[in-house]
């Protein structure tokens, strides 16, 4: 028998007006003002006490690696302290409307990458924290990472505050064009470079152009080529590869270590379509490496394997640790069964193309997500940007977000809580300046216990 929970329902329709009224009706509960609250929650830990808690279950000798990073500056600590901003945000004025949040969507964690038939899109990067939340949570991470990089690349306060207002107005008129097309339409609507002309990000172009010959030029190939070296076997004449060490970055496994990787690769297989598993199969493992990523991810488990296929062919896989989300804990959302399993299938949902690799797999029981490493994938640095191109690239990527959440929320929900609507905009900007305050502060009580030798921290 089907399970009746499983099940959608294909006889009742809502009408489009009927949806938006129901998004409307919600301004009577929350209205638009009740989203300038306050930036710090009163149950919120210390920022040391956080630093503790998240480095629980890392490797004990990559935890100072992680401060040192995290010191680096404000947005750096910003982007390693997704779960302090969720406990202040624990109880904020909420509309009820859930989407399939990205976790952590700062500035830098929209990135470039390629579709399977090689097109080059922006879009949501990273999905280790996401989770089923308050879509509001995402649009005001977003505004006040704008407001964080902005002062990093020395743009003017005002620059700064315009890019965060900027994201949340695009992403305001994005969920408002989406509510009004057909569905199909809005879920395969691909954010490729024509999208920097819908949101008039004129001043990304060049940007976006450079990011992509550089993404292009991003694969598996690449990487072989700059950390790999060949074997010969002068007895049978088989050539393989194997990792060159580049400690502390990248660096040798033993033996029982690799096997555990090669088994967890054998079974991350099963996470694959059909089609795909049979094409895993053809592909032998030459070498597995560990390799130190990022800033949040650092101190966890990480792994490259180098796989051979036809002739001269290298495929470069990256297994990554999976954690519960950082959000976990402020949000009545079901504790999954598989870590790995919960980011894939919120990337699955979100993403308008996925890694075709993207799986998960369990190795020594610790959940890992599977995906191709570094293939077609490229960046804009926010916090590089001038001002008028700040503004834009907020613009993208607020516009990228309201995508990412129309694709598990109804956008015409949203576009009714929006209607008539133009200050949203500001409400999130004065949220956003003053969290950036907070994260200023934040990052200063940690440089100082740092400094004080309270809290161990190491350089690169």
């Amino acid at each position: 028998m089907t399970d009746k929970r499983s099940r959608i329902d294909l006889r009742t329709r809502v009408d489009h007006d009927e949806r938006r009224a129901e998004g409307r009706a919600l301004r009577a509960d929350v209205p638009i003002d009740a989203h300038d609250h306050a930036a710090v929650s009163a149950t919120r830990p210390t920022v040391l006490d956080f630093i503790a808690h998240s480095n629980a279950n890392r490797l004990e000798h990559l935890i100072g690696l992680r401060v040192g990073r995290m010191i680096a500056s404000p947005f750096t600590f910003f982007r390693g302290s997704a779960g302090l901003m969720a406990a202040d945000l624990a109880g904020s004025p909420a509309t009820g409307l859930t989407a399939q949040l990205c976790g952590d969507a700062h500035a830098a964690n929209f990135g470039l990458y390629g579709t399977p038939d090689g097109q080059i899109v922006m879009d949501i990067n990273d999905f280790d924290e996401t989770i089923e939340g308050p879509w509001e949570w995402d649009l005001k991470r977003l505004a006040t990472s704008l407001v964080l990089a902005g002062r990093e690349g020395g743009v003017a306060e005002s620059g700064c505050v315009d890019a965060a207002e900027d994201s949340v107005k695009s992403y305001r008129r994005t969920m408002r064009g989406l509510a009004e097309v057909g569905f199909l339409r809005s879920w395969n609507a691909l954010p490729d470079e024509s999208a920097l002309e819908r949101v008039k990000a004129d001043e990304l172009l060049d940007d976006f152009a450079k990011a992509a010959k550089k993404a292009r030029r991003n694969t598996s190939a690449k990487v072989a080529a700059k950390w790999t070296e060949h074997l010969d076997d002068h007895e049978t004449g088989i050539r393989s590869r194997r990792f060159v060490s580049d400690p502390p970055i990248l660096t040798a496994v033993d033996p029982a270590v690799s096997d555990a990787v090669v088994d967890g690769l054998e079974r991350y297989a099963d996470t694959l379509r059909e089609s795909r598993r049979t094409l895993m199969a053809r592909y032998s493992v030459a070498d597995v490496a560990f390799r130190i990523v990022g800033t949040g991810s650092v101190g966890l488990r990480n792994y490259v394997a180098l796989l051979l296929g036809n002739h001269d062919e290298v495929l470069v896989l990256q297994l990554k640790q999976a954690q519960p989300s950082a959000l976990a804990p402020f949000l009545p959302a079901a504790t999954p069964r598989h870590e790995g399993k919960r980011i894939v299938r919120g990337a699955r949902l979100v993403q308008s193309e996925t890694d075709i690799l993207l799986g998960w797999t369990t190795i020594d029981d610790r959940p890992y997500i599977v995906r191709q490493f570094r293939n077609l994938k490229g960046d804009i640095d926010p916090t590089g940007l001038e001002r008028d191109h700040l503004d834009d690239y907020g613009r993208l990527a607020g516009a990228l977000l309201a995508r990412a959440h129309a694709r598990s929320l109804d956008p015409r929900l949203l576009a009714g809580y929006f209607e008539d609507d133009s200050d949203l905009d500001e409400v999130i900007g004065r949220y956003a300046v003053r969290y950036a305050d907070r994260t200023e502060a934040d990052h200063e009580t940690l440089v100082e216990a740092v400094r004080a030798g309270r809290v161990p921290a190491e350089e690169g």
